[in-house]
């Protein structure tokens, strides 16, 4: 074994959730640098994911999981409720002002997830789960807030087994879109793998909230988007409002 080998093999292991989107392939490059990986997916009847799927596959090979899982909640789909999940919910067009809550929340979507994850992490041994939450989305996605993970935290530590140590570990949280994006490149993170679209799977939209937060970063950040998009609008206006609102 060679000494890159062995002082990979003498790392932790955590727990990565990844969708398949830029902030959980960003996520995935912070957790690589000091962890091995244990990279879980879960899918949940949302309209794009089978094209999530193959991103997060994709990830998983380019980071060299240790181990990966993919899981299914069927229940998110049968509840519906959003637009993700219940076909005859459109997806809203993008609004970056927004202050409500878009027809695109999944109810308590994190919720399913992280328990999912710190099971499988509990099994493993693991001492992390990271998920690349944003609260940058926060005032649609309540399950997206800071304090949210710290309650959830306190969750984990009141129900699992004694002795174990996992927490959670939120490394973008506090970060804009761009500086995510700043940050995966400097990482090296393989963005061309990532997809984000709300709606399509062939080619991004463009128009939905996701895909409008995402072209927003690389357009503040000066780089080309290497994914393909149906249009491309230009997002100049709401990087203004955005920055004099002090988002």
């Amino acid at each position: 074994m060679s000494q890159s080998e062995k002082a990979s093999q003498s790392k932790p292991l955590a727990v990565v959730l990844a969708s398949g989107g830029m902030d959980s392939c960003v996520t995935t490059a912070i957790a690589a640098e000091d962890y091995r990986l244990a990279m879980l997916h879960v899918t949940y009847g949302q309209r794009t994911a089978a094209r999530e799927l193959k991103s997060f596959e994709a990830l998983a090979d380019f980071y060299n999981a240790e181990r990966r899982m993919v899981s299914r909640v069927d229940a998110l789909g049968q509840i519906g409720g959003s637009s993700l999940t219940d076909a005859r919910i459109a997806v809203e067009p993008a609004n970056l002002e927004r202050k409500e809550i878009p027809s695109s929340y999944v109810p308590f979507r994190n919720a399913h997830f992280l328990a999912i994850a710190v099971s499988w992490g509990e099994t493993l041994g693991a001492s992390k789960i990271f998920i690349g939450a944003v609260a940058e989305d926060s005032s649609g996605y309540p399950d997206c807030r800071p304090a949210y993970y710290e309650a959830f935290n306190r969750v984990i530590h009141e129900g699992t087994a004694p002795g174990t140590q996992l927490g959670i570990v939120t490394p973008v949280i506090h970060l804009r879109k761009s500086e995510i994006l700043k940050r995966g490149l400097a990482l090296g993170a393989p963005l061309e793998l990532t997809w984000s679209c709300y709606q399509d799977e062939e080619r991004a939209c463009g128009v939905c909230d996701s895909c409008a937060l995402r072209l927003r970063a690389f357009k503040e950040a000066g780089v080309e988007d290497p994914i393909p998009y149906r249009v491309r609008p230009d997002y100049s206006a709401a990087i203004s409002a955005s920055v004099q609102g002090g988002h």
